[in-house]
């Protein structure tokens, strides 16, 4: 389970500008094989985001639209939080099925010019 801390920490540690990299969720299921392992499923570009004060959750959507949420417009608006909001717990909604999913990991595509959040189904 991720954290906002913990996603401001990690685009602050990531060489070279990325005010441009997409937000992109990217699935990783179980190796049929070795349980151990995870094998990437697919992704998709994040369209929203919010704040869900009452469940204490940032929580990012995929909804077929348009719209691409990129680091530039993300983290200056998790940088004005207070300390205690800055714990709240990363999820995401995928669609109906799979809502409420935890963010377990970061990562980039400097090619493709991506920002990734890994969730596991």
């Amino acid at each position: 389970m991720k954290y906002i801390i913990d996603l401001i920490e990690d685009v602050r540690e990531e060489p070279g500008k990325q005010e441009d990299f997409v937000l992109t969720a990217m699935l990783l299921k179980k190796h049929p094989e070795d349980p151990e392992k995870l094998t990437y499923a697919g992704e998709s570009p994040l369209n929203q985001f919010y704040l869900d004060d009452v469940d204490r959750k940032l929580i990012f959507k995929i909804d077929g639209s348009e719209s691409r949420i990129t680091v530039e417009e993300l983290i200056p608006s998790l940088l004005i939080l207070d300390m205690d909001m800055m714990m709240y717990r990363l999820k995401m909604d995928v669609n109906a099925d799979y809502d409420d999913i935890d963010v377990i990991g970061f990562g980039t595509s400097a090619e493709e010019k991506k920002y990734i959040l890994f969730i596991k189904m």
